[in-house]
C-alpha cells in the first residue's frame, strides 16, 4: 500500500478505508473520502462492470484535482512508484531501492 499525503489523519483515513474495502484507490481531503474505487481482487482489479469502475475511477482523478494536484495523470505516477523493475528509484516493502545499482537507499540522512 502506498499512502501519499501531507496530513497524518487524512493518510490514516485513506489507509483504513482501503483496508475496509479490500484494496483500491482513495482520495481523502479534510477528513472526508472524496474519491474511491474499490479493487478487491489483489488490490488491482474489480469484479464490477467496467462502466461502474470507470465512474468510480473518475472520482479519484476529480479528487486529485480538488486537492490541488496538477499532474496530467497522477494515477500513473503512483501506480508505477512501487514497480521495482523500472529504473531509477522505487519503493518496495523492504524500502527505497536504486534499481540501476541494485542497492537500498536510506530514506533519511542523519
Amino acid at each position: 500500500m502506498i499512502v501519499v499525503g501531507t496530513d497524518d489523519g487524512n493518510m490514516a483515513l485513506a489507509a483504513n478505508t482501503l483496508a475496509e474495502v479490500g484494496g483500491g484507490q482513495v482520495v481523502v481531503r479534510q477528513g472526508e473520502v472524496i474519491g474511491l474505487v474499490e479493487l478487491p481482487i489483489a488490490g488491482l482489479m474489480s469484479n464490477e462492470p467496467a462502466d461502474t469502475v470507470a465512474r468510480k475511477a473518475a472520482t479519484i482523478l476529480d479528487g486529485f484535482k480538488a486537492c490541488g494536484c496538477r499532474l496530467n495523470n497522477p494515477n500513473m505516477q503512483l501506480s508505477l512508484l512501487a514497480l521495482a523493475v523500472i529504473p531509477e528509484l522505487r519503493l518496495t516493502d523492504l524500502g527505497l531501492v536504486d534499481v540501476v545499482h541494485f542497492e537500498f537507499i536510506p530514506c533519511l540522512e542523519v
